[in-house]
């Protein structure tokens, strides 16, 4: 296997943008060039792609009380329909307790240059159940079904050239020794590559699954054998400078029901960054965070010759710049941190932001995260990556909110707590979760569920009354969030029952799924 494999199109060639210049809404011709892959030729190509329509996203039972399986929800997301901010189309797994958290395709913009790939599949790991369904979504988008194997007349064409409708944990842990997975990105030489958080017995093993992004059959790690590092989560990869960078987050047996605070103290939850020789597949240098506790999701700049990017460590509460040195070696630096709240009626003494997704617009100018139980969202101007401006903050429920049970002490941010958020008569339960942007950078959609036993635990209303999808209005030029008061897709009204939603793609890609080469 090779990241580096696929040759780009002549079209390809990225070209940086003035920062101030505004983007246009048309689509590229180069995306129609007739002999190119799936996606776009660079990131702000991409940037003028059409907008939105349809959004897929996972909904989970898991924890919930209701006995039914996970699946994928379609949401309408186009303005001018009928439909607008509604659930059009639900697809169920045939599994319970799957858990279904993050997804990715079978093949994206890393794969522009070769036209014999499509962006046809979405790949649905499994956090639980460690099972891995793949989904059609080009035969009908607004309906996806189940991936289904071709009927042939041998039992060994059967096994050896289909495409899998759903990959067995059991398949994975004979041929990885992995299970528990997160992260799916799609690789220039047409392979799924899936981090795993641990082994099949649920200790902590951050290694990487291989699929063939044809037939999705296990084709084993994509690491040296022995050369997992201690835990796992999140990864990126930019070929340019021939390095991986993958992060942390905690062993599955010590995460699986719930946060224990003594597990902290213990030094069971990750604080360190693990960077790859992208070529070797070899693990070449760990990177300790200071303050960093809890490293979740990694980006790095889209700029494919860029050698820095950022991370969110969840407990820390921070966010911390990693960039190469002139030597080859990487270094990190806290950019952004975000002070904790002193307060009563909570676990602790001191509430952090719980920093849980991160997001980088595609020309590289603002960065936006999500602090899940302080509830606010925002958005920094990163021109200089190593300074780090606030230029926008919103609101979105949390857990300091007036007329709730934990009552703020000291605050070093604000005056006084927060009003709730009641959109089209939804009050809103949870915080502002996984977050996904728009490719022209001027909307936001926002989901409010974590993972189900953490919802458990920190937002029980989530569990009662279902999360909730948001859209806020981004401002590009001078910064700033505002909430669509006309947007809201409460799935707490489920057929089955309250869910769920969690991670969200569009059919042609996003700013977290795309890596260009």
């Amino acid at each position: 296997m090779g990241g580096l494999g696929g040759a780009a199109c002549k079209e390809g060639a990225f070209a940086l943008q003035s920062v101030g210049q505004p983007t246009s809404p048309i689509v590229s011709t180069a995306t129609k060039c007739g002999k190119c892959g799936p996606g776009y030729p660079s990131p702000l190509e991409a940037m003028k792609g059409p907008r939105e329509e349809l959004v897929y996203l996972p909904c989970i039972y898991r924890n919930t009380g209701t006995e039914a399986p996970d699946y994928l929800a379609t949401v309408d997301v186009n303005p001018k329909s009928p439909q607008y901010s509604q659930v059009i189309h639900r697809l169920p797994m045939p599994n319970l307790k799957d858990e279904l958290h993050h997804s990715g395709w079978n093949t994206c913009s890393s794969c522009f240059g070769d036209s014999t790939k499509s962006r046809t599949k979405l790949v649905l790991p499994s956090l639980i159940s460690s099972r891995v369904y793949v989904v059609d979504v080009a035969t009908e988008p607004r309906a996806p079904k189940l991936h289904k194997a071709h009927s042939w007349p041998c039992w060994f064409l059967t096994s050896f050239l289909t495409p899998l409708q759903v990959v067995e944990p059991k398949e994975i842990h004979a041929k990885c020794d992995l299970s528990y997975l997160h992260t799916s990105h799609c690789l220039a030489s047409g392979e799924v590559m899936i981090s795993a958080l641990g082994d099949p017995k649920g200790n902590g093993k951050g290694g990487f699954v291989l699929l063939d992004g044809e037939t999705f059959e296990v084709k084993g790690t994509w690491e040296q054998p022995g050369g997992a590092a201690p835990m796992g989560y999140d990864f990126w990869y930019q070929p340019r400078h021939n390095v991986m960078i993958s992060t942390e987050w905690a062993a599955p047996n010590v995460l699986r029901d719930g946060f224990n605070p003594a597990d902290v103290e213990a030094g069971l939850y990750g604080q360190h960054l693990h960077v790859w020789d992208w070529q070797r597949h070899e693990k070449v240098q760990t990177l300790t965070l200071q303050d960093g506790l809890i490293p979740l999701e990694i980006r790095f700049l889209h700029n494919p010759a860029a050698d820095q990017g950022f991370v969110g460590c969840a407990l820390g509460s921070n966010i911390q710049r990693f960039y190469k040195n002139q030597g080859g070696t990487w270094s990190v630096e806290k950019v952004i941190q975000v002070p904790p709240k002193k307060v009563k009626g909570w676990i602790l003494p001191e509430m952090p932001s719980l920093i849980t997704d991160i997001l980088l617009s595609l020309d590289d100018r603002f960065l936006y995260f999500s602090n899940w139980l302080h509830g606010d969202l925002r958005q920094y101007d990163i021109s200089d990556p190593k300074r780090p401006r606030l230029v926008g903050q919103i609101f979105l429920g949390g857990s300091i909110v007036k007329g709730g049970p934990v009552q703020v002490l000291e605050d070093q941010e604000l005056k006084c707590q927060p009003e709730p958020l009641v959109v089209k008569g939804k009050r809103v339960a949870g915080g502002p979760q996984m977050i996904q942007l728009s490719l022209d950078g001027t909307r936001l959609y926002v989901t409010t569920s974590l993972y189900s036993a953490w919802d458990k635990q920190f937002y029980p209303d989530l569990i009662r009354e279902g999360s909730v999808m948001l859209q806020i209005d981004v401002d590009t030029v001078r910064g700033g969030l505002k909430l669509n008061p006309n947007f809201l897709v409460d799935f707490g009204k489920e057929p089955l029952g309250p869910a769920l939603a969690h991670e969200l793609r569009y059919p042609g890609g996003d700013c977290s799924s795309d890596i260009w080469l």
